[in-house]
């Protein structure tokens, strides 16, 4: 392999996660000083700020006709999001659950994901379809953080040194061009390095890349996690899948000289695995109303499983037909029945305390 190459893809990859550190630090205390709540912060500021690889990785390859790394890299970042850095966190520290996440934000990830694929079904996700995306999440956006400063009244606002307005502009303006600049790079890179190891576009998009411009959101919960930070941590996971699905597939399409197309491949198994970890959340939000640590590892093993399994369908390996089948008939039917179990039991004790 050309070391030049693998120079941009890793150079690439550190301007990524050290432009997205730089302008999360402005914009949290920006927001901070705007006076936004902990949780309204980590959907909306930091979710943004630390989703903005996705978004540089993303348009790039939608500019340069690279549509299928562009849309694997925003499925197989939700997906990661959810399963690993939700999981991990909560293997740190169970997590506490805010009820706004629960009657609003997951059934609002989990509709938007069931739109994403439903847009996707005729083949195409084109750029009509990309704008009305991108106008949700202005509209999200505007929604969650106007209600966020009704409620101000009520709640206290969040406590941290806040930088001033110009040094956190300036922060945010550089933390953007270094994301450009790492965007161009770490796509190219990735583009090469799929060539020559004979590994599709969607495949690298899926894993390396979607992994890569997910670790913002993995230092940004696991640190919140160790710090008890909890609205932080899950609000950064669910808003990073939001401004996914909304903004940066959104822009991405929009920017696309021919929108993005979706193969059949990915109509028929990415997005369905995708939507339904974005589903999985919503029973374990609402049981108990956190995330406890065996529900994290769940969520690992999870994770893990779906890595094989791309691995084993990229190598050809005769391995795959038993695998899928364990999973599908045995282990995913265990794993819901014990969920759908949880959710009656903790029905059945909210009716009988009221």
């Amino acid at each position: 392999m050309d070391f030049q190459v693998l120079l941009a893809f890793l150079g690439g990859l550190l301007l990524l996660i050290g432009g997205a550190e730089i302008m999360v630090h402005g914009a949290v205390s920006a927001a901070r000083a705007a006076g936004i709540s902990p949780l309204v912060v980590g959907l909306t500021v930091v979710a943004f700020g630390t989703s903005s690889p996705e978004l540089a990785v993303s348009s790039w390859a939608a500019w340069s006709a690279q549509a299928p790394l562009g849309l694997g890299n925003v499925i197989g970042s939700n997906i990661f999001n959810i399963l690993f850095i939700l999981g991990l966190s909560a293997l740190i520290t169970p997590l506490v659950v805010s009820r706004q996440l629960i009657v609003l934000d997951v059934p609002l990830m989990i509709g938007t994901s069931v739109v994403v694929l439903v847009l996707g079904l005729d083949g195409a996700i084109s750029r009509l379809e990309g704008i009305a995306l991108f106008a949700g999440s202005i509209v999200y956006t505007v929604w969650v953080v106007r209600k966020s400063r009704r409620e101000l009244t009520s709640a206290p606002s969040p406590q941290g040194r806040s930088l001033s307005l110009p040094v956190a502009l300036l922060l945010v303006g550089v933390g953007v061009g270094l994301l450009i600049i790492g965007s161009h790079w770490f796509v190219d890179g990735a583009s090469t390095i799929a060539r020559l190891l004979g590994i599709s576009e969607l495949m690298i998009g899926l894993t390396i890349v979607a992994v890569g411009t997910s670790l913002p959101e993995i230092a940004t919960s696991v640190v919140a996690s160790f710090r008890k930070e909890r609205d932080i941590a899950v609000g950064n996971i669910i808003g990073s899948n939001l401004f996914n699905l909304l903004f940066v597939l959104g822009l991405a399409t929009t920017i696309s000289p021919d929108g993005f197309e979706v193969s059949d491949e990915v109509q028929q198994f990415d997005l369905p695995v995708m939507v339904a970890v974005a589903i999985i959340v919503l029973p374990i939000f609402y049981t108990a109303k956190s995330v406890s640590r065996w529900e994290g590892l769940l969520l690992l093993l999870f994770y893990c499983s779906f890595t094989v399994f791309l691995i084993l369908d990229a190598t050809g390996n005769p391995l795959l037909p038993q695998f899928g089948w364990v999973m599908t008939r045995i282990v995913i039917p265990l794993a819901a029945a014990g969920l759908v179990l949880r959710v009656v039991q903790e029905t059945r004790s909210r009716a009988a305390r009221r």
